[in-house]
């Protein structure tokens, strides 16, 4: 049960963060929130093609957390052993780096990429 929460509640932050990439690949001015700041405004159209390949990447990440605990996607239950270990050191840099940005702003993401950490951990060893 804790495993199947804890998977829903990494996808639905996952979730919201594929919203506010496809927010600054649509040109919102969000640009201060995110790569520490680099792009205050709205994102270059080149960074705005990174929102939509961050948004496709964390869809699949979201997929593979969702497969490793058994609610969805079989299909990747192959590649979902390993791949919620790579995904959880991914949100441990994630973590980090929301934690010690320049950007104020983007550290309202710290505590999701913790949320999605430990709830990324928890299906791992479940």
């Amino acid at each position: 049960m804790l495993e199947s929460v804890s998977a829903i509640i990494f996808t639905a932050l996952t979730g919201i963060v594929i919203i506010f990439q496809g927010c600054l690949a649509a040109g919102v001015p969000w640009g201060k929130a995110s790569m520490g700041g680099k792009y205050p405004g709205k994102y270059p159209k080149r960074m705005r093609v990174v929102a939509v390949l961050n948004m496709l990447i964390l869809a699949f990440v979201a997929a593979v957390v969702l497969s490793e605990a058994n609610l969805m996607f079989p299909q990747l239950n192959k590649i979902s052993g390993i791949g919620i270990w790579v995904i959880v050191v991914f949100f441990v840099f994630g973590t980090i780096m929301n934690t010690i940005t320049p950007s104020k702003i983007e550290r309202i993401w710290a505590p999701v990429a913790l949320i999605q950490l430990i709830t990324s951990i928890i299906v791992a060893i479940s």
